[in-house]
C-alpha cells in the first residue's frame, strides 16, 4: 500500500496544479486582449457584459479612426512633397492593417474561444507528471514568445510617440508668439488647428492612447498564434511520449495494446482538429500581417536611408526600432509555422520507430492506422496563399529589399 501511495504521489498530479498552470499559460494573452475587447466572452455572458464589449470595440475602432482619418486628409490635401507623403504612408498602412486584424479577431471570437477551451480541457485532463512537464515547458516557451513580441512592438511605440516628440521639444509657430507639441501623426487643419492649447495637449494625449491600442493589436494577434501553436506542439510531444510507451505501457495507460492504440489515435485526431482550428482562426490575420509588414518594411528601409543621410539620428533610430519590431513580429509568425511542420514530422518519425516487432500476433496490424495518420502534416498559412515557415520569412525580407531598391530607383 505504501509503495502504491509513493507511485501515485510521484507520477500523478492534482486538479489545483493543473488549474494554476492553465492560468500561467494564458494570462499574458488575457492581459493583452481583454482591454481591447478581444478576449472571448462566455456564450452565457450577461447583456451588460455584451454591451461593455460592444462599447470597448466601438471605442477601439474610433481610436484607430482618430489616427487614420485626419492624417489621411492631411496627406491628400496639404502635403505636396513626395517624401513626406511616403513618410506618412507607412503609419497609414499600419493603421489599415490594424483595422483589418482587429475586425478579423472580433469575427473569429467563437473559434478563439473554442481554442482556449481546448487548452483548458487539455490542462484539466493531464494526469501524469511527465506529460504535465512537457506541457509546462511549452507553455513557458509560449509566454516568452508573447513577452518578446510585446516588447518589440511597444518599443516602436515608445520611440515614435514619446522619445521623438521629447527630443524635438516644443516648436514655435511661424509668425506667431506661441509654442506647441508636434503630434506624432499630423492632424489636418481642415478639421482643426491643433497648435493651440489646450487642444494641442488633449490631441497629443489621445494620439498616445490610440498608439497604445494600435501597437497592441499586432501584439495580440502574435500572442494568440504563439500560445495556440505552442500548445499544439506540446500536445504532439505528449503524443510522442505515448508512442514511446505504446508497446510496454505506462502506469497511467490502459493495460491492453488495443486500448493504448485507440488512445493514441484519439489524441492524434484531437491535435489535428486543433491545428485545423488554429489555421481557421489565424490565416486571414496572418495574411494581413504578411502584406502590411512587407510594405512597411520596404518604406521603413527608405526612411532610414533618407534620415540617416540628413543626419537626423533620433528619427533614423526610431525607424530602425520600428523596423526591428515588424521583423520580429513576422519572424514569430513564420517561426511558429516552422515549429508546427517540425513537430508533425517528428510525430511521423516516432511512429515509424516503434518496436512494433515486439507486439504479439495481429496487434501489429493496429499500428497501420497510426502510421497512416502520422503522415498528416499540417501547415499554417497566410490566407491559404503562403506557407508560414522560415523559408517564407527569408522571402519576405528579399521582397521588401526588392521593393526598396525599386523605390530608390523611381524617386
Amino acid at each position: 500500500m505504501q509503495n502504491t501511495r509513493r507511485t501515485m504521489s510521484k507520477h500523478h498530479i492534482d486538479a489545483y496544479d493543473n488549474e494554476k498552470y492553465l492560468k500561467l499559460s494564458i494570462q499574458w494573452n488575457r492581459w493583452l486582449l481583454k482591454p481591447m475587447g478581444l478576449w472571448p466572452k462566455s456564450p452565457r455572458a450577461s447583456i451588460a457584459r455584451k454591451l461593455l464589449y460592444w462599447l470597448i470595440n466601438a471605442t477601439c475602432y474610433g481610436l484607430i479612426s482618430f489616427l487614420f482619418v485626419p492624417c489621411t486628409l492631411y496627406v491628400m490635401l496639404e502635403v505636396k512633397d513626395v517624401y513626406n507623403k511616403l513618410k506618412l504612408s507607412g503609419p497609414l498602412i499600419f493603421c489599415v492593417t490594424a483595422y483589418a486584424k482587429y475586425y478579423l479577431l472580433i469575427s473569429q471570437e467563437r473559434d478563439i474561444r473554442e481554442c482556449v477551451e481546448q487548452i483548458r480541457q487539455d490542462w484539466r485532463t493531464v494526469t501524469h507528471v511527465k506529460d504535465r512537464d512537457i506541457m509546462l515547458a511549452n507553455a513557458n516557451f509560449g509566454r516568452r514568445l508573447v513577452i518578446l513580441c510585446a516588447f518589440f512592438t511597444y518599443s516602436g511605440f515608445m520611440f515614435y510617440y514619446i522619445i521623438v516628440p521629447i527630443s524635438v521639444g516644443k516648436v514655435t509657430a511661424e509668425d506667431q508668439n506661441f509654442t506647441y507639441i508636434p503630434l506624432p501623426l499630423p492632424f489636418s487643419t481642415y478639421i482643426a488647428d491643433t497648435r493651440h492649447s489646450p487642444l494641442n495637449e488633449i490631441l497629443y494625449s489621445l494620439q498616445m492612447f490610440a498608439g497604445v491600442l494600435l501597437h497592441g493589436i499586432p501584439a495580440a494577434a502574435c500572442s494568440l498564434i504563439a500560445i495556440f501553436a505552442v500548445h499544439a506542439c506540446g500536445q504532439m510531444e505528449v503524443l510522442m511520449s505515448w508512442l514511446e510507451h505504446l508497446v510496454d505501457g505506462r502506469e497511467d495507460m490502459c493495460k491492453t495494446v488495443d486500448k493504448r492504440v485507440a488512445t493514441v489515435v484519439d489524441q492524434h485526431v484531437k491535435i489535428l482538429k486543433f491545428l485545423v482550428l488554429i489555421e481557421k482562426v489565424m490565416k486571414q490575420v496572418s495574411l494581413a500581417e504578411f502584406l502590411g509588414c512587407t510594405l512597411d518594411m520596404c518604406l521603413l528601409g527608405y526612411y532610414i536611408i533618407v534620415e540617416w543621410n540628413s543626419k537626423d539620428v533620433t528619427v533614423a533610430a526610431t525607424y530602425i526600432v520600428i523596423l526591428l519590431s515588424l521583423i520580429s513580429n513576422i519572424f514569430i509568425f513564420c517561426y511558429i509555422g516552422e515549429l508546427i511542420i517540425e513537430r508533425c514530422t517528428k510525430v511521423s518519425e516516432t511512429t515509424y520507430m516503434i518496436d512494433w516487432y515486439r507486439l504479439p500476433g495481429k496487434e501489429k496490424l493496429d499500428l497501420i492506422l497510426v502510421m497512416a495518420m502520422s503522415n498528416s502534416t499540417m501547415k499554417l498559412t497566410a490566407g491559404n496563399l503562403v506557407k508560414l515557415s522560415l523559408t517564407t520569412f527569408s522571402d519576405i525580407i528579399k521582397t521588401s529589399v526588392a521593393f526598396l531598391n525599386m523605390l530608390r530607383t523611381l524617386i
